[in-house]
């Protein structure tokens, strides 16, 4: 092979097995080319230290056998030279010498050699020598190649990212952003790194909050931190919600950066809101849809109401007119017009209790809880249903259980469930033949749950075999003019106050049904 033309060859020769041997002496390349040539290698040759930088800046070879003493150039400069330049330093360069001075080969490998052959160098020797090196050079350019793709592959990683990430160093400056780090926040690459990351994410900070930040609470204490809700600055001044987490960065057990990634939760932070008022909303229509249940269930009452008004107010009418002939008579009966005027004041508060229960009922407050004995709701919800029962000509029993802890609720609320559950049951019964076992509405204490049990029982008609499945479903309903939401609304109530509403089939047929609620 000629050195100084080496022509096709010395190009296509560049690759892992390319070996360069580079001497002054034509005997000892020749010696070197015997060895070496039909080892699978592309050889090359160089006689100079000229020829050789030349050649291996064309060639790229995978490793030079270099002679030291030649005349011009000698091998150390040819090696230094190699080593100097960015695309030839990766190159492996053995020596070959005849000096065997210790200071000579240490010089030589300052200069960045990796190994020694001694001339004269025999053949074995050679071979071993330079197919370790070429091993090496092979496994440190394959790991080369993975770091590098590694690196690309991480890159694209961090890239592709839709969370911000930033790295810092123990001073909290920014040492890396990923793109979208750059695009969330509004500050180029440029701009972030080695900028300090709380002038730019909390402007306007004070040191007091910067020094709380979990950012140096990560880089003092070496410890992971985390924060749901917390506000960056943008770089055009305004601010926005994150969240944010900050892992440390932990060499030798000391704390030598932190990683910082962050999330713009704007869009989320947004949607919650619009979730809220859309939940607020159904809230409200709920409270509407049970206020418009109860003066249903007044409307449908109403009759019943006007009987039970119309007793006293008639009876008031009579007292007066009885009134009217004491007052007409001589000697003046003052006893007599004094009891009848008594009577009309007893009627009138039957009259007014009835119409406060209607109106207490009827109203819409606020939903706000009270402190509450269950029995004194469910008295009251029974002197309400009575109506009913007398117009169905049935009797509501109770049998209410003494000592029972205060509920914590709405009392409106609840007492339209009572009502809903004794009307339904009333209705079940109303053309059965077990009329006359009337309703029983019972209460009892649960210790095992901290709850208060109410149950109304009735002897009707039943069930359908699909209750279990359909029966507190909106609209479903087993009456021909009933709308099937009282029993939705019902549920509704019981599971806002904690309780729970369901029901069974009683053994003698009919229907138990029954609500439990959370004692104070």
């Amino acid at each position: 092979m000629d050195s100084d033309n080496p022509g096709n060859d010395a190009h296509t020769a560049a690759g892992d097995t390319c070996i360069l041997l580079v001497d002054d002496n034509p005997t000892n390349l020749q010696v070197l080319l015997q060895t070496l040539n039909g080892r699978g290698y592309k050889l090359l040759i160089a006689k100079n230290g000229e020829s050789a930088l030349r050649i291996a800046r064309k060639a790229m070879p995978a490793v030079v056998l270099l002679d030291i003493m030649m005349p011009g150039i000698d091998g150390y400069e040819v090696c230094r030279q190699l080593k100097a330049d960015p695309a030839t330093r990766k190159i492996t360069v053995i020596f070959l010498s005849a000096l065997d001075d210790t200071k000579d080969k240490v010089k030589g490998l300052e200069l960045g050699a990796v190994d020694f052959i001694t001339k004269p160098f025999q053949s074995d020797e050679v071979i071993a020598r330079v197919d370790i090196q070429l091993k090496i050079h092979q496994l440190e350019a394959a790991l080369s190649a993975r770091n590098r793709q590694l690196e690309a592959e991480n890159e694209r990683i961090l890239e592709s990212m839709s969370e911000g990430i930033l790295g810092l160093d123990t001073a909290a400056n920014i040492t890396f952003a990923n793109r979208a780090a750059c695009e969330i926040s509004g500050w180029q690459e440029g701009e972030l790194i080695g900028s300090a990351f709380h002038q730019l994410f909390y402007a306007g900070s004070d040191d007091i909050a910067i020094e709380h930040s979990i950012i140096q609470i990560t880089l003092q204490e070496g410890i992971h931190q985390q924060l749901e809700d917390d506000t960056f600055t943008h770089a055009n001044g305004s601010h926005y919600p994150v969240n944010i987490s900050c892992n440390p960065i932990m060499e030798g057990g000391q704390c030598r950066g932190a990683v910082v990634l962050f999330r713009d939760i704007s869009i989320q932070k947004e949607q919650q809101q619009a979730l809220q008022s859309a939940l607020d909303e159904v809230e409200h229509q709920k409270e509407k849809l049970t206020h418009v249940s109860r003066l249903s269930t007044m409307g449908e009452m109403a009759a019943g109401f006007a009987h039970e008004v119309n007793q006293p107010l008639t009876a008031i009418s009579n007292y007066s007119q009885v009134c009217n002939r004491f007052l007409q008579q001589e000697p003046f009966d003052l006893p007599s017009l004094s009891e009848a005027l008594d009577k009309i004041g007893v009627q009138a508060r039957r009259a007014g209790d009835i119409i406060a229960r209607i109106r207490s009922f009827v109203k819409k407050p606020d939903h706000v809880l009270e402190e509450v004995c269950c029995n004194k709701l469910i008295n009251d919800v029974v002197r309400l249903a009575e109506v009913d029962a007398r117009n169905n000509c049935m009797e509501i029993h109770t049998e209410l259980a003494e000592n029972l802890p205060n509920l914590k609720v709405d009392p409106v609320q609840i007492q339209q469930v009572a009502l809903n559950l004794i009307r339904n049951g009333m209705e079940a019964m109303r053309d059965g033949e077990r009329r006359d076992l009337g309703i029983r509405v019972e209460t009892r204490f649960l210790p095992e749950t901290h709850t208060v049990q109410v149950s109304v029982i009735d002897r009707g008609y039943g069930l359908p075999d699909d209750a279990e499945e359909k029966l507190f479903t909106p609209f479903y309903t087993t009456k021909e003019s009933g709308m099937g939401i009282g029993l939705s609304i019902c549920e509704t109530i019981i599971n806002s106050h904690g309780g729970k509403l369901f029901f069974e089939r009683h053994p003698e047929g009919g229907t138990i049904f029954r609500f439990t609620l959370p004692t104070v």
